[in-house]
């Protein structure tokens, strides 16, 4: 012990169970590697690195001979991946993150970026041919790769913009002074600035006004990236397992939404959900009983807010058990009910799934009982059932990489949710899976840590009257996830590595508040590696499953917990908010990062705060902003007060406003997810995106596009009725007024935002199919005719798109895509009209008209003088066209 206090002294080392710091000069002074044994083939370079000299030995044993294989994969993507030959080592599994296939026609000679290296002492950096530029390079910063400790750092330009290495509610683009981004999951109530949150997303963006480019680490072991300012920028990667399996992305010169498209063609594209799905959500923890869960619907409808989906927290639970209802709380005959009202009336309904069982040997819980005789859970390093304590006391958590896992949760899923004789959901909702446990480390007695915290706790109110009326009517009559070769971390301490990660849960121990990480699967692995992975696997787990109940249609689950490539299956929210204004601004960020980097853009915070009692006013202007969220749901906690939207005039006339916008815009974000699926470009951007040369859209994260045209710049002050806007060197138009607002690139002062208002501006250069207007549901507002807004740019053209199916099957027999395109007066629409819109065109809207015209065709026909009219004083020309929206028009003004 006094060897290793001495030891570290020496190094300049300060650890604690919470993290460690070393001094950057220590690690700089270390031996690195040299090259040896070069070979080239084709768009693949080989090599080996050894120790160039007397070990550093700073965390663990230096290890002295590496692989490096650097492979050009497309023109724009290299893969640079350094491993140790000796031994195997703990990989991302391809059954998680599929590995994109090279191109073998690719050349190096093609490609937009290059891979450069010295020998002795071996650095490497990735340059822009066109320019040279150098994107990243680890000169003077040596390689160590040892057991439990990988480091690389690069050095990055003065005031760099770096975004993502998420997830995280720190802003948008990331500070460069002492900044430290931690990926590990936890449970993370509150969600802290400066502090490791639920998921993992190992990918940054720097962005330059030379140009955009990626950088992508597929490691899922614990890490601290650090990036400081303090002896010139640089980013350094502090990483706990695995190997350096790099992915360098070249971007775009001159479109930042190129590297996110080169991003997703490693994780996929994010998946396409059900047209409903973009409705309003509703949920509550603490619901206290069905009664309530009905009252709630009655109520939105009663103010006329349109309600999509209704959902229930864990409170439908008996005894907080995953797959049951509480027979006096939750009875299944009047939960069957409200979901048959639900659907009888085109709405939805979503239920909470966790996915830690309740450890009830011998009492006959089918759930525990099935899962054990299939012999799936996590196991301990002893052999026996890894244990925590949750929700409902004591738990085992389900092994995912169980080849038997997935049909263990399908038969639950399809016995629980059946459609003929239970909860008949039309979403999944999963949380608690970075795994969350309440056991505080070390977790030697979960049996009696479940006593203390009163696991699961009692409920404080007497049950209702099973026959209550509801609704206003009469009371009811009586594959396998195996690696080739197994990983030994036999001699590594899995508990207690020797670099300590920032880890903000508990008392920072790896495996305080989770599952152990020495908890091993089916095929060896521990968690000490597959830890950040958990709460992926368990959405690929319930997408699965649900799926299986309905095998041609999309899915809808929310996850809490993410890791790379979870949005081309699942959506997330943002997790356990407050109801304070700092969360409200927060969540903006948050959304940019999950749909504008790292592809989940079916993504939103709670709306009005989780915890904490929310205000008037706060609830107003959130219901406003979250209803520019893809994912708009107002979710709370059992210890605030009720914040239904329809709890306030204000909220509720806030809400009915936005609700209104939201829907007519509805069939342009669904045109937005689909492109998304197609191709990888975001559904939301940050202004730096439409606007890369303009440094002062670089920081801006308090307004953002919903889609590619719809400028968002809500209030975000308490109490204040203006908000101060950038609006870029460019054409802007009120969506509301429709008046046109020339960007200067400067900040505007909008005055006069009321608390049921929000400023929404539509970029010059769109053509926009909007419904004519809102609906009470998605089913009423797929009936409701289009008019289309055309909105120049400076130069008097504009474009837009308009996709459509039937909203919810896989596989889509018809489909509907049209393109837009307006110049010199005349819109033209022309496209597929495969699938049958059975709607009008109601008219066309025609924005920044500087006279009245002269004659109106449509399809090379003179309307009547009644047909159109022109306002002078916003300038807006509004052409009746009143024909079915089934084929190819145009609409021509002069």
């Amino acid at each position: 012990m006094h060897s290793l206090v001495s030891l570290v002294s020496i190094l300049g080392i300060v650890t604690s169970i919470y993290a460690t710091y070393v001094d950057p000069q220590v690690l700089d002074a270390c031996p690195g590697y040299k090259v040896t044994q070069v070979s080239s083939e084709g768009a693949t370079l080989t090599a080996n690195l050894a120790l160039a000299g007397k070990a550093c030995n700073v965390f663990g044993p230096d290890i002295e001979e590496l692989s490096l294989q650097v492979t050009y994969e497309t023109t724009t993507r290299i893969h640079v991946k350094i491993t140790d030959p000796s031994e195997a080592r703990y990989e991302v599994p391809e059954s998680i993150v599929p590995r994109p296939k090279p191109d073998p026609s690719v050349s190096v000679h093609d490609a937009e970026i290059r891979f450069n290296y010295t020998t002795s002492p071996f650095t490497f950096s990735i340059s822009r041919v066109s320019s040279s530029e150098v994107l990243f390079s680890t000169a003077s910063h040596p390689i160590i790769f040892e057991p439990q400790y990988l480091r690389v750092k690069t050095n990055l330009p003065d005031n760099a913009n770096i975004y993502g290495l998420g997830e995280h509610t720190d802003s948008f683009r990331l500070p460069t002074f002492n900044t430290t981004r931690t990926l590990w999951s936890r449970d993370a109530y509150g969600v802290p600035t400066g502090s490791n949150l639920y998921g993992n997303h190992p990918i940054y963006f720097e962005h330059r006004t030379t140009g955009t480019h990626g950088v992508f680490l597929l490691n899922s072991n614990g890490m601290d990236i650090k990036i400081n300012d303090t002896a010139g920028t640089s980013l350094e990667y502090n990483v706990i397992g695995g190997v350096l399996d790099f992915y360098f992305l070249a971007g775009s010169e001159t479109d930042p939404l190129e590297v996110t498209r080169q991003y997703a063609e490693i994780v996929g594209t994010p998946a396409e959900v059900p047209y409903w799905s973009f409705g309003l959500h509703q949920c509550r923890f603490g619901y206290e009983n069905y009664i309530d869960v009905a009252g709630v619907i009655s109520n939105y409808s009663a103010a006329q807010i349109p309600l999509e989906t209704m959902w229930t927290d864990i409170d439908y639970m008996y005894k907080r058990r995953i797959f049951t209802v509480d027979p006096q709380y939750f009875p299944l005959p009047r939960m069957r009910e409200i979901v048959d009202y639900l659907h009888s009336h085109n709405q939805k309904y979503v239920l909470m799934t966790d996915p830690a069982v309740a450890y009830l040997p011998g009492e006959g819980y089918g759930p525990f009982d099935r899962g054990s005789q299939m012999d799936v859970w996590m196991k301990a390093a002893n052999g026996s059932d890894s244990l925590g304590a949750v929700w409902p006391g004591v738990t085992v958590f389900p092994d995912w990489f169980n080849p038997k896992t997935q049909g263990y949760w399908d038969n639950e899923f399809a016995m629980f949710y059946d459609p003929d004789t239970s909860i008949d959901i039309d979403g999944a909702w999963i949380d608690m899976n970075e795994p969350s446990s309440f056991c505080n480390y070390p977790c030697t007695d979960p049996f009696e840590q479940a006593r203390e915290q009163d696991l699961p706790p009692a409920r404080d109110t007497p049950p209702p009257d099973p026959n209550a009326p509801i609704f206003g009517e009469a009371s009811p009559s009586q594959r396998s996830l195996g690696l080739r070769k197994r990983v030994d971390h036999a001699g590594d301490n899995l508990q207690d590595p020797p670099y300590h990660i920032q880890n903000d849960a508990g008392s920072g121990a790896l495996s305080d508040r989770t599952a152990y990480v020495d908890a091993k699967s089916s095929n060896g692995l521990v968690m000490y590696d597959t830890h950040n992975l958990y709460g992926t696997m368990m959405s690929t787990a319930t997408h699965n499953a649900m799926l299986a109940r309905r095998p041609s249609e999309r899915t809808l689950v929310i996850t809490r917990s993410t890791f790379a490539g979870a949005g081309s299956r699942v959506g997330k929210w943002l997790g356990d908010n407050f109801s304070q204004w700092d969360h409200y601004r927060a969540s903006i960020a948050g959304i940019l990062g999950m749909a504008g980097v790292y592809h989940i853009p079916m993504v939103g915070a709670d709306i009005c705060g989780y915890a904490e009692n929310t205000t008037e006013t706060l609830c107003a202007r959130w219901a406003m902003l979250g209803g520019f969220y893809p994912f708009m749901r107002n979710h709370n906690a059992d210890t605030s007060i009720s914040q239904e939207f329809y709890r306030w005039p204000t909220v509720a006339q806030a809400a009915r406003n936005v609700l209104d916008i939201r829907y007519r815009l509805m069939d342009y974000l669904y045109t937005a997810f689909h492109q998304a699926h197609l191709d990888g470009t975001p559904v939301l951007n940050a202004l730096w995106y439409k606007y890369p040369q303009d440094p002062s859209t670089f920081a801006i994260d308090l307004q953002f596009f919903f889609g590619d045209s719809i400028l968002v710049s809500p209030v975000t002050e308490e109490n204040a009725t203006s908000v101060s806007a950038y609006f870029p060197k460019d054409t802007f138009y009120d969506f509301l007024t429709l008046m046109p607002l020339q960007g200067r690139g400067e900040t505007v002062m909008i005055d006069n935002v009321n608390f049921t208002s929000i400023p929404v501006h539509i970029r010059g250069g769109a053509v926009l199919p909007l419904r004519e207007k809102g609906a009470m549901t998605t089913t009423q507002l797929r009936s409701t005719d289009f008019e289309i807004v055309v909105a120049p740019d400076s130069q008097g053209e504009a474009s837009g798109s308009l996709y459509a199916d039937d909203g919810v099957s896989i596989t889509q027999n018809r489909t509907t895509a049209v393109n837009f395109s307006y110049k010199h007066g005349t819109l033209t629409a022309q496209g597929n009209f495969g699938y049958p819109l059975q709607v009008n065109i109601a008219r066309v809207r025609f924005l920044g008209v500087s006279h009245a015209p002269h004659s109106v065709k449509i399809d090379g026909r003179p309307v009547k003088t009644g047909s159109f009219t022109f306002n002078e004083s916003t300038g807006v020309l509004d052409v009746n066209v009143g024909t079915p929206f089934d084929s190819a028009f145009t609409v021509q003004y002069s």
